[in-house]
C-alpha cells in the first residue's frame, strides 16, 4: 500500500478498531486491550491509525524528526550470547574477531569529530572474558580487569581527548556498573527486545544466550532508572515473538518509565534476514507490521521519543514517519552499522531531503535527548562541560555544519 496516499481519518470512517483509535484520539491512555485491537487492525482501518500516530506524534513534537550524528566503536565482537539472529559476535579465532586498542578507538572518534559526529556509540559483546581466555588475556595485556573496565576508560579517553559523547551499550549492568559509565557518558542504552521468556528455548532466538533473559535485563533498565540515567532501550520485532508479545514489551516499558522517568528513546526494530544466522530461513516482518508496530508504540507511549533505524527499511523507510516516529537513530558519515553491515546507512543529505518531503524538518541531536540534558547539567566535572559546549540553545546539536 502506497502510503503516500493516506489522508487524516474523517468523522465519516468507521474503522474497525474505532473505538481504540477513538480512546487514542482522545488523548486517554492505551491499554492493552486497545493497544491489540490496533496493532491487528485490518489494511483498511490502517491508514487510520497513522494518522492518528502522525497527529501524536506532532502533539509530542511537532515539525521535525531528529537523528544523532556518529561514530560506531564495535569495542570488541566477542560476546557470550549466541543469538540467532546476530552476525556481530565472533567467537576468539573466527575470521573478523576483534576488539579495539585505545589507539583504533581515538582514531575513528577523531575521524568522525572531523564530519561533525557529536555521539560515539560503543556496541560491544556481554562479558565475553567470562567465557573466553583469549578475552582474559587480551584485557590483561591491555591493563583491566574486565571488558567493562575497558569500556569505562575508552569512555573517558573519549570524552577527555574528543568533542564527542560516548553513548555505550555494553549489556546488562550492575548498579555499580551504571553508575561508573554514568560518569563518563551522558547516556547509555540496553535493548530490552522482548518479555517472551519462551524465546530462550532450544532452536529460539536466544537459546544459549544468557543475558537475554527479560527479567534481567528489565532489572538493568530500572537501575538507570532508580539513578536517573538517561535510557536508550526498544523491541526487536520479528524473532519469534507475538504481537501480544510486542505490546507487552512496550508497556513494561511505559510502566518502568512511569515509574522513574528515565526512557529517553525506545526504538522499535525489525528483524532482517542473513545468510550466515541461524535464523537465515526466518521470515522478516513486513512493511504493514512495522508500521502499525510503530504506531502503536505512538500512541502507548505519547510523550516518548521513538526511533526506527532507515538503514533497515530501506528504500522506503520515509514511509515510517507516518508512524508516528521522532527519530531516525544515529547515522554516521564514516563507520557501517556493525551490527547490520549488509544494510548501509542513508546519506546524510538522502535522509534530509526525505524527510523534508513527509513535511518534516531534519535536526541533528545529542546522543542525551534535549530533555534530559538539564539534570546533566546541573552536575559539576567533565561531561557537564563538554555537554554545555555540545549542545544549543535548545538542547539539540551545536552545528558547525550543515546536517
Amino acid at each position: 500500500m502506497g502510503l503516500h496516499t493516506i489522508h487524516a481519518a474523517t468523522s465519516k470512517s468507521l474503522p474497525k478498531c474505532g473505538r481504540a483509535l477513538d480512546s487514542a484520539r482522545a488523548g486517554q491512555p492505551l491499554s492493552r486491550e486497545d493497544a491489540l485491537a490496533l496493532i491487528r487492525c485490518a489494511d483498511d482501518d490502517l491508514p487510520l491509525l497513522l494518522a492518528a500516530a502522525r497527529a501524536a506524534k506532532e502533539r509530542f513534537k511537532p515539525g521535525a524528526i531528529t537523528y544523532s550524528r556518529k561514530v560506531f566503536l564495535p569495542l570488541t565482537n566477542l560476546c557470550r550470547d549466541y543469538c540467532g539472529y546476530c552476525t556481530f559476535r565472533r567467537d576468539p579465532g573466527d575470521p573478523g574477531a576483534h576488539t579495539m586498542t585505545p589507539d583504533e578507538v581515538l582514531a575513528v572518534a577523531r575521524e568522525g569529530e572531523k564530519l561533525g559526529c557529536t555521539e560515539a556509540l560503543f556496541s560491544l559483546g556481554d562479558k565475553p572474558e567470562l567465557l573466553f581466555p583469549e578475552m582474559r588475556e587480551t584485557l590483561r595485556r591491555l591493563g583491566y580487569k574486565s571488558t567493562l573496565h575497558y569500556l569505562e576508560a575508552m569512555c573517558e579517553l573519549v570524552l577527555r581527548e574528543t568533542s564527542l559523547l560516548p553513548h555505550p551499550n555494553p549489556g546488562l549492568l550492575s548498579a555499580e556498573w551504571i553508575s561508573r559509565l554514568a560518569a563518563v557518558s551522558p547516556s547509555m542504552g540496553l535493548m530490552l527486545e522482548t518479555v517472551n521468556e519462551s524465546l530462550l528455548g532450544a532452536g529460539r532466538a536466544h537459546d544459549n544466550a544468557p543475558d537475554k533473559v527479560p527479567a534481567r535485563r528489565l532489572r538493568t533498565i530500572e537501575e538507570a532508572g532508580k539513578q536517573k540515567v538517561p535510557f536508550t532501550t526498544g523491541l526487536l520485532i520479528g524473532i519469534g515473538e507475538s504481537v501480544e508479545d510486542r505490546v507487552d514489551t512496550l508497556l513494561a516499558i511505559r510502566e518502568l518509565h512511569e515509574r522513574y522517568g528515565h526512557i529517553q528513546e525506545v526504538i522499535v526494530q525489525n528483524f532482517r534476514v542473513k545468510p550466515t544466522i541461524p535464523m537465515a530461513n526466518w521470515p522478516e516482518p513486513g512493511q504493514g507490521e512495522m508500521l502499525r508496530t510503530l504506531a502503536v508504540a505512538r500512541l502507548a507511549l505519547p510523550l516518548m521519543n521513538i526511533q526506527a533505524p532507515p538503514n533497515l527499511s530501506a528504500p522506503y523507510y520515509e514511509e515510517l514517519a507516518e508512524a508516528g516516529l521522532n527519530d531516525w537513530g544515529g547515522i554516521s558519515p564514516l563507520t557501517p552499522d556493525y551490527i547490520n553491515p549488509e544494510k548501509p546507512w542513508p546519506h546524510l543529505e538522502q535522509l534530509r531531503l526525505r524527510t523534508e518531503d513527509k513535511g518534516l524538518r531534519l535536526e541533528q541531536r545529542l546522543p542525551v535527548y534535549p530533555e534530559f540534558l538539564p539534570q546533566l547539567l546541573a552536575k559539576s566535572g567533565l561531561l557537564s562541560e563538554k555537554l554545555r559546549a555540545a549542545a544549543n540553545q535548545d538542547g539539540l546539536a551545536k552545528l558547525e555544519r550543515a546536517a
